[in-house]
């Protein structure tokens, strides 16, 4: 199983391309220009590990737009799982998404008064779901 537990950032700035010193302020507005992150998803999945059990993230703040972003996801890079949530509720709250099924995990307030962490909750989803994999 891979549980790839963070989405990373999509854009970086190469080290070489870091200023050495501090940004003086009296250069006038700053423009910055970012990279894409290299996608590894899909020769993590086709080539180094094609048996495995795969589970990525999706975090969106448009939560219109989740749920198809997870779905292809799915669809592009051919593994099992998506752990969906939207920014404002991702401590309480996680859409799984599978080809053919979609679960909510929730945390009730009481959970949440005990210290509960929704992590909880995804692993023991995710565990049951390898189990079934395998």
């Amino acid at each position: 199983m891979f549980y790839l537990a963070a989405a990373v950032s999509d854009f970086y700035i190469p080290a070489s391309e870091m200023p050495e010193h501090k940004i003086q302020s009296t250069d006038g507005p700053l423009q910055i220009t970012m990279k894409m992150v290299p996608k590894m998803l899909s020769p993590l999945v086709k080539e180094w590990a094609p048996e495995a059990f795969v589970i990525s993230f999706k975090l969106e703040t448009n939560p219109s737009i989740l749920i198809d972003k997870a779905k292809q996801a799915l669809e592009k890079y051919r593994h099992q799982v998506v752990v969906a949530n939207v920014l404002d509720s991702r401590r309480t709250s996680v859409i799984v998404v599978t080809k053919d099924l979609e679960t909510q995990l929730l945390l009730s307030d009481d959970e949440v008064a005990q210290g509960m962490e929704i992590e909880e909750k995804i692993v023991s989803y995710l565990e049951s779901q390898h189990r079934a994999f395998m």
